[in-house]
């Protein structure tokens, strides 16, 4: 019998893992929409998990498993161009769809794009200054690795607002509503678009780097996929880290206070906010290729399988107080860029710029406050992105 899932796990997903755990490393949950999904709770087990072949990432074989569970068939439901990139692959299309990447995510090329993201940072923060209150998604948390990941594709968009409406639209809700689905149609064609103008004129960029590349040979569909997965969650991944990583400061001030003081602890704060409340709760859907066994649980094939990264993040039988915000810990062990061959290929730039972002935010303005009760906020009813809403603040005591 599964667990459905309620609205209340949105706004503390841990009181649910911590009541889940006691029963086991695996639990069954229905999202809301009638399916079974198996998620897997503990450190270790998760660990394993994410690197094991026996979970298919196949964009094609878990539509298969979707439709059967669904009691109809796959072939009307293929997926979109959108979906076909690295994330929905298993080897050896994920190997070379990886590669054709991983070399712009580089230490060296990541290093070298610290001075944009340091103007960057400064800039925003400049503009923030003229306010008392600003949300801090919007005006520092969004607006930066946009800027950023902008600049690595050389995508022009004019109105970063339009594309920040789009992403929202895409990763906010569960369901695929109109509106989530109208923001999806329109930045595939902005992409095909871009996609064309680079192929007549290439630059200097990942993307033109993408289109030329003869080893690789991606698809029309493959070369629309990545540029969406790179755009959206090239981005969103960081605003979240921002955001969260923020609001567990503000809950406790001594934390900021010392940060501010001590900036050589950035680096190991912005990895406990990875590991505290990081950007991604539930990891992106596995299906069982074979029957697998967690704890004493078989869960048989053909069956949707999520990893609780933030649920094995504040693992007790791995993390000493897991629930207690601790920057000084140095507990970089944590899955909060997953694990195994799909770990986040753009790790090293999202840590760059949150470096950048925590250490200018608490020089720049001290006396940061929440500008509303902290039972005010709200997360999106996505289980798989961790993402506030808004995040109001005042900028002087």
């Amino acid at each position: 019998m599964s667990e459905r899932l309620e609205n209340a796990f949105f706004a503390d997903p841990h009181v649910y893992y911590r009541r889940w755990r006691q029963q086991g490393p695996v639990h069954r949950v229905d999202f809301g929409d009638g399916l079974d999904r198996w998620i897997i709770l503990d450190y270790d087990a998760g660990r394993a998990a994410l690197a094991d072949p026996r979970l298919g990432k196949d964009i094609e074989r878990l539509g298969e498993v979707l439709a059967r569970k669904r009691g109809g068939t796959w072939v009307n439901s293929r997926p979109s161009d959108s979906l076909r990139h690295m994330l929905n692959a298993d080897p050896p299309a994920h190997t070379r769809l990886r590669k054709a990447v991983a070399k712009a995510f580089n230490a060296r090329r990541v290093a070298a794009l610290q001075p944009v993201i340091e103007r960057t940072a400064f800039e925003l923060l400049d503009g923030m200054a003229e306010y008392d209150q600003v949300d801090l998604l919007d005006a520092f948390a969004a607006q930066l690795p946009v800027t950023v990941i902008c600049h690595l594709l050389d995508v022009r968009i004019a109105d970063h607002e339009t594309f920040r409406e789009w992403t929202k639209a895409l990763v906010g809700t569960l369901d695929p509503q109109a509106e989530r689905a109208a923001a999806h149609d329109e930045m595939v064609e902005f992409l095909r678009k871009m996609l064309q103008d680079k192929r007549a004129d290439p630059g200097d960029d990942l993307l033109s780097e993408l289109v030329t590349d003869t080893d690789a040979l991606l698809s029309e569909s493959e070369l629309v996929g990545m540029a969406l997965l790179l755009l959206v969650a090239g981005h969103e991944t960081t605003v979240n880290l921002i955001g969260n990583g923020t609001l567990a400061l503000l809950r406790d001030r001594a934390w900021w206070d010392r940060l501010r003081a001590e900036p050589a602890l950035v680096p190991a704060a912005v990895e406990e906010f990875l590991r505290f409340d990081g950007p991604v709760d539930l990891s992106t859907p596995r299906f069982t290729a074979e029957p697998i066994t967690v704890g004493d649980t078989v869960i048989p094939a053909g069956e949707v399988v999520y990893i609780a990264l933030a649920g094995a993040n504040r693992d007790p039988g791995h993390f000493a107080a897991p629930d207690r915000l601790d920057p000084a810990a140095e507990r970089t062990a944590h899955l909060g860029f997953g694990h195994g061959p799909h770990f986040c290929v753009g790790a090293p730039l999202a840590r760059l710029e949150a470096r950048v972002a925590f250490t200018a935010l608490p020089q720049r303005f001290p006396e940061l406050r929440l500008a509303v009760d902290e039972s005010e906020l709200r997360w999106y009813p996505n289980p798989v992105i961790r993402a506030l809403t808004g995040l109001p603040v005042r900028l002087a005591g």
